[in-house]
């Protein structure tokens, strides 16, 4: 996955969800029992928690004192909500279990204990480890470029590994080494579910294989981990997800609604070869929405807030992308004269001045940092109390309700706890903030030849209040003084910017590679939504795991920093959910550096999940 990382296990706020309405089509429509069925048991949840547990928070904003802020009963009260009641703040789904295939869950979870079952399982992920499907940024098209054969390797291992699934299923190869998986549905009227994952991984630079505890294909299973590259990101979801599909199988469950899987093979490089022609077929097979709710990799789980509390971080929407290439042109000449600024000095010269003038960080009312803010205040024991005073104090303004002077006082307090944010956890600001990173410079030829040319590309990564048109502006912004003072003509992006005379030479700013992309649509979360079956299917498989010893769980939605394949999916559906159903203390070193592993016995809980998953689909949506 690219840069797809739970921060919340590094202290970071979760960002999270917006509050948009998911719109009723047709297909929708036809399906008013289970969407009546859906509501009433999280209204039925919120009521028996209201009335039973006799919750003050619920209407907290009630009872602020003379400055605004709530009472310290009710901060109190708020901070330290049981998770097994709701905050209007934070709103909870129950924990949701199938109905109808209530015995065949049981069943599964028996068989997913066993420990032949596990031993199984650990070797079908170890092989799949073992088959380096290596994707690089340069590679060719598929069929011209030789690097591609070893996905062919992995189609005959999963084949092999799994016969039921691809004799039972139906099976379609898009560009030869995408798969996509048809488990065709009794109620053709019910939209299908898309579930999906990459089988590619991350080159392994050979300078650090000797670095690693366990070769980096070995596939080793020492007791507790499963160590090797793809153990953790993504071949986990992919094989996690065959298993489940073989054990419905192996048990006979039919679905009523249709599930697909759709497995990308150059995620972890720019996608199109994979994903991009795998949304094509998807789009021309179902239609544009053609798919009820879409779950990929993403967020996962842990405990930032004190070990009382589970935090699941399911991701409901990314930042933007663009790759800006600055290109320095100057007159070329013998190294023995130079001029006071080479083209490289003038070109190391912008990029000071672009980490100089960071974009513009911003916590917004609605946005996914600030609901996410809100969740941790409501519901983290650990949650800092200065934080958590002021999240509330913010939220008590805002509305057309209140009156001018309580939205200034809560703007004020937004201002305050934008920054209070920064200072306590620094990483957030790659959550308030459109992000850039120097990452390619490129210039000169010849010790004694004045460089003519000289590039940088900078990465962005773009925060949801900000746009690619507001990020070209900023750099725009920032180079044009320089170049005048250079001496430098500018072009921004085919648009002539008054600078300098042109004596010094030009510099030109472009898209490096055309591949700007904006920050994504959010997944709706409301009452009806597809959003509450994932949410309840997170908790209850959570709070019946072996070990759970937490008090509770807590579903807070977060963004995504980086971009997954999903980046191709958006017309597929609104409900794109972007979860890996596993902690980041289960694996060993994160991903995409040295010692990739998986803690085994936690990773069987990501079958448990998808099996779950399946099933609360197939029947409560």
């Amino acid at each position: 996955m690219l840069e797809s990382h739970t921060d919340l296990e590094r202290g970071v706020i979760p960002a999270s969800f917006g509050r948009s309405a998911f719109g009723v089509g047709p297909a929708a429509r036809r399906k008013p029992r289970t969407q009546r069925s859906l509501a009433f048991d999280i209204l039925k949840a919120v009521v028996v928690s209201f009335f039973l547990l006799n919750i003050p928070s619920i209407h907290w904003f009630h009872k602020n004192t003379a400055d605004g802020t709530p009472s310290l009963s009710t901060q109190v009260r708020i901070g330290a909500i049981p998770p097994n009641e709701t905050s209007e703040f934070c709103p909870q789904a129950a924990p949701l279990l199938p109905v109808k295939h209530a015995d065949l869950v049981k069943k599964l979870d028996a068989v997913y204990s066993g420990e032949d079952y596990r031993l199984a399982a650990y070797k079908a992920l170890s092989g799949a480890v073992q088959i380096p499907t290596e994707s690089y940024d340069d590679l060719g098209p598929v069929g011209v470029d030789p690097r591609w054969d070893t996905f062919a390797k992995l189609h005959e291992y999963l084949e092999k590994t799994f016969p039921a699934v691809f004799s039972t299923l139906e099976v379609t190869k898009i560009n030869t080494y995408g798969i996509v998986l048809r488990w065709q549905g009794s109620d053709a009227t019910l939209l299908p579910v898309l579930l999906t994952a990459h089988q590619d991984v991350v080159p392994v630079e050979p300078a650090t294989a000797k670095d690693w505890i366990h070769p980096p294909y070995s596939g080793h299973y020492d007791g507790t981990w499963i160590w090797g590259r793809g153990s953790g990101d993504d071949k986990s979801d992919l094989i996690a997800s065959l298993h489940a599909i073989t054990a419905l199988l192996e048990q006979g469950f039919t679905p009523t609604r249709t599930f697909v899987w759709a497995y990308g093979f150059d995620e972890e490089a720019a996608g199109t070869q994979g994903a991009g022609q795998l949304a094509v077929y998807l789009e021309k097979e179902y239609g544009a929405n053609g798919f009820a709710a879409l779950l990929d990799e993403g967020g996962s789980y842990g405990t930032p807030y004190g070990s009382s509390v589970i935090f699941a971080t399911p991701s409901l929407a990314e930042k933007g992308y663009i790759d800006i290439r600055l290109d320095v042109s100057t007159p070329g000449g013998h190294s023995s004269r130079p001029p006071p600024h080479t083209g490289i000095g003038i070109l190391a010269a912008l990029l000071v001045a672009l980490e100089a003038h960071p974009h513009d960080a911003a916590l917004v009312r609605g946005g996914s940092a600030y609901n996410s803010t809100l969740c941790a205040a409501a519901y983290g024991p650990t949650f800092p109390e200065p934080l958590r005073r002021l999240a509330f104090k913010a939220a008590a303004g805002g509305g057309s309700n209140s009156d001018a002077d309580a939205n200034a006082d809560a703007d004020r307090a937004l201002e305050e706890l934008k920054d209070a944010l920064l200072a306590a956890y620094p990483a957030n600001a790659a959550l308030l903030r459109t992000t850039q990173a120097v990452d390619l410079v490129v210039g000169g030829v010849k010790v004694n030849a004045l460089p003519e040319l000289a590039s940088a590309v900078v990465n962005h990564r773009i925060a949801q209040h900000d746009r690619v048109a507001g990020v070209q502006a900023h750099l725009a912004g920032v180079v044009r003084p320089l170049a005048a003072q250079f001496g430098l003509t500018v072009d921004a992006f085919g648009r002539a910017v008054p600078a300098g005379d042109g004596r010094g030479g030009h510099v030109r700013l472009s898209d490096a590679w055309g591949t700007a992309l904006e920050p994504s649509p959010v997944t709706p979360t409301g009452a009806g939504d597809a959003y509450q079956v994932l949410a309840g299917t997170i908790k209850a498989t959570l709070e019946s795991a072996r070990g759970y010893n937490a008090s509770g769980v807590v579903v807070a939605p977060q963004l995504v920093l980086g971009n997954t394949d999903t980046r191709y999916y958006w017309a597929l559906t609104k409900n794109i959910f972007r979860y890996k159903h596993l902690s980041e203390k289960d694996r060993f070193n994160g991903a995409h550096t040295i010692n990739e592993a998986v803690r085994a016995e936690a990773w069987i809980e990501s079958i448990r999940f998808y099996t779950r998953f399946i099933l609360n689909f197939d029947e409560h949506l």
